[in-house]
């Protein structure tokens, strides 16, 4: 059978649930919503984050499931425990309870779901990997044997495809589906059981496919437990849309952040519609000439310890200046730069203006509506390390696919169990079935 032969639809009353690890400031998790999943829960163990995603449950049209049955959960996730155990009996989600009218029991998870830590294998850091004190597969594989879902879906930097951790990945796959491969902890080669999934490899999709403004290739890799998959196939989504100019995507915010100055009129009103008409130029003709369509370069989040939010290394900076935007910083916005007596500092510079966080989200694809919060610096690093919200729906699509063709395929065998004759098989149950069809039954 293939997805082919079944479009999922939302009327056929199937909900599908994920848990995120690592949730950050919800670019996943916007994502996964938009997908049609409901998060049963949200760890994040960045307080800035935890509040941003807990505040835009509670203000937002069309997260009222979440707002009664999702736990957000501000914790490291190494502590934390969503099912109950003779170990940890008071431990499980409290909300979700509510929907599923007990605690969570194993194997009823759809989708576990994380966006793990980065550094450990970027490009732009040591490239530790399990050497690194913030990797967090161990304790992914471990919540993916606890819980048992239906489906896993990781995802990282592409940097975790170099030939330099082809060893642990394959290690990860062992873990998962079975195999051979060497442990990290003790450098032996075992024969490794699995859980029971069926590893999807891992694909590299790159957000300017999906209609973000930017170079973000991130890798990402999907399982799904073999007893769901069964005689189906998950299929890796395309591209969904051409690529969206850095000129298309910020056009209307950086004419909202020029007009005050524009009303003033005078000597600052001239200077504003200089930086403006310049940034225009730049970046429309870089629309029009350069080979990637003037999207942006990666953004680059950080981490608490590297000082203050920029927009990337020397590379980046020159790629954004092409753009006629500085990246030498992220600007207040208007409000804040009067307060701070930095009257259009941020906007009026050689290079071009800097961007504000408003407009770093609209790069990575967020919806303008979904807020951030925390100190200037604390939101641009949620916004900087998130996973666009448009390339984590395209895969969670994909995978909510395979979920409800096994969920019809299922249900459609088990009524067909139910109704057989005695002595009657299902394969001839079918068979007679297509004799009454070819027949005009």
């Amino acid at each position: 059978m293939t997805l082919s032969d079944y479009t999922p639809t939302l009327s056929e009353g199937h909900v599908l649930t994920s848990i995120e690890i690592c949730a950050g400031a919800g670019g996943q998790a916007i994502g996964l919503h938009a997908a049609g999943f409901k998060h049963l829960a949200l760890v994040e163990i960045d307080e800035h984050a935890a509040t941003t995603l807990t505040n835009n449950i509670d203000a937002l049209d069309g997260w009222s499931w979440e707002r009664e049955h999702c736990d957000v959960i501000n914790d490291d996730v190494n502590e934390f425990r969503p099912l109950p155990s003779e170990k940890y009996p008071e431990a499980g989600l409290e909300k979700p309870s509510r929907f599923l009218g007990g605690p969570l029991l194993r194997s009823k998870l759809d989708l576990l779901a994380g966006g793990v830590p980065c550094p450990p294998f970027s490009h732009a850091g040591k490239q530790l990997g399990k050497d690194d004190e913030r990797d967090l597969f161990p304790r992914m594989l471990e919540l993916v044997d606890e819980l048992h879902p239906k489906a896993v879906m990781i995802e990282n930097v592409r940097g975790i495809k170099d030939a330099k951790f082809e060893e642990y990945r394959t290690y990860i796959e062992a873990r998962l589906q079975g195999g051979r491969a060497r442990r990290p902890e003790t450098g032996m080669e075992e024969d490794f059981k699995g859980l029971g999934y069926k590893v999807c490899k891992w694909e590299v999709l790159e957000a300017s496919d999906f209609g973000v403004p930017q170079l973000r290739p991130r890798a990402v890799l999907v399982a799904i437990r073999k007893d769901v998959l069964g005689d189906l196939e998950f299929v890796w989504p395309t591209a969904t849309a051409a690529p969206k100019s850095v000129f298309e995507a910020l056009n209307d915010s950086m004419e909202a952040r020029y007009q005050p100055y524009l009303k003033m009129g005078g000597d600052i009103a001239a200077e504003a519609r200089k930086c403006l008409d310049d940034w225009k130029d730049k970046a429309s003709k870089a629309a029009a000439d350069k080979r990637d369509g003037g999207i942006a370069p990666t953004l680059v989040g950080g981490s608490k310890k590297h000082g203050g939010a920029d927009l990337g290394p020397s590379r980046a900076k020159a790629s954004w200046k092409q753009l006629g935007v500085s990246g030498l910083g992220v600007a207040n916005d208007y409000e804040n730069s009067e307060k701070k007596g930095s009257r259009g500092r941020d906007l009026f510079r050689p290079d071009g203006p800097m961007l504000t966080v408003e407009q770093a989200a609209i790069i990575q694809g967020f919806p303008q509506n979904w807020k951030f919060s925390g100190g200037k610096t604390a939101q641009y690093r949620q916004v900087g390390n998130a996973f666009p919200p448009p390339v984590a729906e395209a895969v969670g699509r994909a995978i909510a696919a395979v979920l409800h063709a096994a969920h019809k395929r299922d249900k459609q065998r088990k009524a067909e169990t139910r109704d057989l004759l005695p002595g009657q098989s299902v394969p001839s149950l079918a068979d007679s079935t297509d004799d009454r069809e070819r027949a005009g039954v």
